[in-house]
């Protein structure tokens, strides 16, 4: 299978109601609710649900235990996002798997917590996207789950039998197909950017109603405050920046488009390019291209880096790919865009991923000015281009040695960051 625009577009370029790893727990659920309701005709899942047990990653456990839950009035965490995935979730929604949220289903959520129904237990040591729901009703038990990718199922069941086969149990007649993620890993950086000549209006108007809906995110949020747009270019992207990443994190109830699995990602790839190709008159289309830039560039870090990782994916990955989309609206070349990510890279790669939270809006931030000021640097010819430290001799290598260190230099800061979050409570 050969990736193209669409195919990259439709997987790493999606609308997410929220943060997408409580997303991911309401989405598994919801199916295996889903499930229970094509068996058991007339099933009412508000009265009816005995139990909801999730098992999880510490990747899934950590981001999602005080992140706010959209449409709850400032409810947090997973557990609330399963009990809700529970009552009103809907698979078909992908990750705005809660967009039908009301204040009558989060009475019925917390009840349901209450009453010690609804468990989400870690699994320790267990990284990246892996989420495994299990409800029960009427005696009959689903089970759904979750692994690779947020919104990726890979098996579901009815009473212990399967009802959708899992790629590469032995169900399947044809041989399972390569995710996105992993065909972008499989491509050299300017194999992935000669994606962006096959973009067409479809995809321009995608892209662009990413700009519509993290900049309505960002303006809500800044309204809530009482505060205005700034007019300086590099103040401006990192307020707006901010501000939407600010109002996911708290719950907001407005989505915003993801980028590599990641609202906040897709905040970083999206509203710093937008932003400046604003102040630089520049035409919808000019801005789409810089967009598809930005969204590939970021996803070749995260391919290499990993879904779910010890590193800040927001200002590592996506500030790397925002500088590479700004790069291109300034005229600069593939080799330009390499210099910018490779300055980003050098100068957020020890910054740590220590929950999903709104201080996440501080890091956004930084991703966001990083990428501006690193793309304006290596349009004058300046940035890490040579080898010290992580940075390598070519942005592949930087790249390489990002995700050595994030893999085995800081594979157990998970496990300190949640004994942190535990310690509270």
């Amino acid at each position: 299978m050969s990736l193209t625009l669409k195919d990259f577009l439709r997987s790493e370029v999606a609308p997410a109601l929220g943060c997408t790893e409580p997303g991911a727990v309401a989405l598994a659920v919801a199916r295996a609710c889903e499930e229970l309701e094509a068996h058991c005709p007339g099933l009412d899942r508000r009265a009816e649900i005995g139990t909801v047990t999730v098992e999880v990653s510490d990747s899934i456990y950590k981001n999602g235990k005080s992140v706010g839950i959209p449409g709850t009035g400032g409810k947090r965490g997973n557990t609330v996002a399963a009990a809700l995935g529970a009552c009103c979730g809907r698979s078909e929604y992908a990750l705005e798997v809660l967009r039908d949220c009301t204040p009558g289903n989060t009475e019925t959520a917390e009840a349901l917590v209450r009453e010690g129904r609804v468990k989400v237990v870690r699994i320790p040591k267990v990284t990246g996207v892996y989420v495994k729901a299990e409800v029960s009703a009427r005696g009959h038990r689903a089970e759904c789950v979750i692994q690779r990718e947020h919104s990726n199922i890979t098996k579901v069941t009815y009473d212990g039998r399967d009802v959708a086969p899992s790629p590469g149990s032995g169900n399947d007649t044809q041989p399972p197909r390569r995710s996105v993620p992993q065909l972008v890993g499989e491509l050299s950086y300017t194999q992935l950017m000669r994606l962006v000549d096959e973009m067409d209006s479809e995809d321009e108007r995608h892209l662009l109603h990413g700009v519509e809906i993290c900049s309505a995110i960002a303006q809500y949020w800044l309204s809530l405050c009482g505060r205005e747009p700034g007019s300086d270019p590099a103040y401006r992207i990192r307020q707006l920046s901010c501000a939407a990443a600010d109002a996911r994190m708290a719950g907001a109830p407005l989505p915003v488009m993801s980028s590599a699995g990641s609202g906040n990602h897709g905040i970083t790839a999206i509203l710093p390019v937008a932003i400046l190709g604003q102040s630089m008159g520049k035409t919808d289309h000019e801005i789409a291209t810089a967009l598809a830039v930005s969204h590939l560039s970021t996803s070749y870090v995260k391919s290499r880096l990993g879904r779910l990782t010890p590193v800040c994916g927001c200002a590592v990955a996506a500030g790397a790919g925002a500088a590479a989309g700004m790069v291109w609206l300034l005229g600069g070349s593939i080799d330009t865009c390499a210099v910018a990510m490779q300055t980003v890279l050098a100068s957020t790669v020890g910054m740590i991923c220590d929950g999903a939270k709104e201080t996440c809006s501080l890091k956004v931030g930084v991703g966001a000015t990083e990428a501006y000021f690193a793309a304006n640097m290596a349009i004058q010819g300046k940035g890490a281009d040579s080898p010290g430290g992580v940075v390598g001799a070519s942005l592949q290598e930087t790249v390489d040695n990002i995700s050595l260190v994030n893999q085995e230099g800081m594979k157990d800061v998970d496990s300190v960051i949640i004994g942190i979050l535990e310690s509270r409570g």
